[in-house]
């Protein structure tokens, strides 16, 4: 990856001149060695006092159409706070470059969606026996990446979406009241540019770890339709390629993680609204850099749009520093570490006794989950907020704990409610959680049972004395003296 990971523009093309192409000055149009392409050749050096001599001078004439098109999307941009058809078109671009590595993206043979749907199935007749979460997976799919970008895109859309707007309404409230109806377009085209702008950042981003993944719950969040488990090939192979370990094996693995994930999310309804509302309330409480927002607009100069992204590239994001917004991090944090710590405990007991590099896989995937990657980078850039598991190890032995404290039963029952699950502060202190008296619930039902028969027993009495007072019973109630007194005194008064 380069040092702007989530850098604006087309991805780099590769040179048409060998090795001739690649040693070209970067000065004279072409990109830098240790930079991102910039096709708009705007910045240092590219091309003195005209912002676009760089992008005459570097494109041929197929690209330059693509180049204008691009640019006239930015600037008529109308739609949300984010374009997310650049997003996407950005994003596709990206993998089709390749990675690092110089693997390419490639459709899905008939032989790896076999292997992949046979690979999700044992794995979820394996994790039959470590929970009491009913397999979540009505289908199983192998994605190449461009498919694992077309269906990760509107679960991105509903992340991004509140805090990129904040951005948008930012853009218009750091002027002077008196100026906004004088900068009316002004503010419509930026506006417009910072949808464009955080589309680049997001498809960028999208792009990039669409080379990396090998599901669709990779950073603890369901990325993916509902009920659809999915491996990507490539990237599973990728990812064993340097681990001396046999692909079926980690093929195995990581479908126990995916299939696991899947239960999760399936059969705990309040869960992903609850992951998804943690990040929108942490964004809330984001606040907008303003005083680096108006030394941009300040010196906004529509020819050299890159003003913009340089800024989103930094940052313009500061968490506030209140109990509420702590509170919304410690939340989402704890979540995350709770989902993560659980699919690691649960794959784990299914998979340490039929996987001989079942120990190697675990740690593999832990320290990849520690040390951050493109998912966290990209929401630590736009609203300064990693989705990172931090108390991963923790919340693992926490689960493993309840495991053999209260059982599989005991231990899944714990995801029937939020407030039932455990605290940050019980990540701190496991033993007391895994140990404290627990309520029982079946106790409780009796009890409540109880009481609504008792309950119901005084209103019938109360029913039934007032139909002995009352007057003549019904056809099928009992017939008293008083009732037989009662209707014939009714019957002598209505003859006479």
């Amino acid at each position: 990856m380069s040092d702007t990971p989530f850098g604006f523009g087309l991805p780099p093309e590769e040179p048409e001149n060998g090795d001739e192409g690649k040693k070209k000055d970067p000065t004279e149009g072409g990109q830098s060695a240790g930079g991102p392409a910039n096709p708009f050749g705007f910045g240092p050096g590219a091309g003195g006092d005209n912002p676009f001599a760089a992008m005459f001078g570097a494109m041929n004439p197929n690209d330059l159409g693509a180049a204008f098109q691009q640019l006239g999307q930015m600037l008529s941009y109308e739609g949300g706070p984010v374009n997310w058809d650049m997003a996407k078109q950005i994003a596709r671009q990206t993998v089709s470059q390749g990675t690092p590595d110089g693997t390419k993206d490639a459709s899905v043979g008939p032989s790896e969606r076999t292997a992949v749907d046979e690979a999700l199935r044992l794995a979820d007749l394996w994790l039959d026996g470590v929970t009491s979460l009913p397999s979540g997976s009505v289908s199983t799919v192998a994605w190449s990446r461009a498919e694992w970008v077309e269906a990760s895109l509107p679960a991105w859309k509903q992340l991004v979406d509140p805090v990129a707007e904040r951005v948008g309404l930012a853009m218009g409230d750091v002027l002077p009241e008196e100026m906004q109806a004088m900068a009316g377009p002004l503010i419509g085209m930026m506006r417009s540019m910072g949808g464009a702008m955080f589309g680049q950042q997001i498809g960028q981003a999208v792009g990039v770890l669409a080379g990396e993944v090998v599901g669709s719950t990779d950073i603890g969040l369901p990325l993916g339709p509902a009920g659809k488990a999915a491996l990507l090939p490539l990237n599973v192979e990728q990812f064993g390629k340097d681990l001396s370990v046999p692909q079926d094996e980690v093929r195995l693995y990581l479908a126990l993680r995916e299939s696991a994930h899947q239960r999760l999310f399936a059969h705990v309804p309040w869960l992903r609204s609850h992951l998804f509302g943690a990040v929108e309330a942490y964004a809330r409480g984001i606040k907008v850099d303003t005083s680096k927002l108006e030394d941009v607009v300040g010196q906004f100069d529509p020819s050299q749009p890159e003003q913009l992204q340089d800024a989103l590239q930094q940052g313009m994001f500061q968490p506030e520093d209140t109990p509420e917004q702590k509170a919304s991090l410690a939340r989402l944090e704890t979540a995350l570490a709770l989902v993560e710590g659980w699919v690691d405990a649960v794959v784990h007991e299914a998979a340490k006794s039929r996987l001989t590099s079942a120990d190697a896989l675990r740690e593999t995937l832990r320290r990849r989950r520690a040390s951050g990657g493109p998912a966290e980078q990209t929401f630590a850039t736009l609203i300064g907020l990693q989705l990172r598991p931090r108390r991963l190890r923790d919340a693992s032995r926490l689960w493993a704990s309840l495991t053999d404290a209260r059982g599989v039963d005991g231990r899944d029952g714990l995801w029937e409610h939020p407030d039932m699950l455990p605290t940050a502060q019980d990540l701190d202190d496991p033993d007391g959680f895994v140990h404290h008296e627990q309520l029982d619930f079946s106790e409780l039902d009796k009890m409540l049972g109880e009481a609504a028969k008792s309950s119901q027993k005084p209103a019938a009495e109360a029913e039934d004395a007032g139909k002995d007072d009352g007057g003549g019973p019904g056809e099928d109630g009992p017939k008293t003296d008083g009732g037989k007194d009662g209707g014939g005194a009714g019957k002598d008064d209505s003859d006479r």
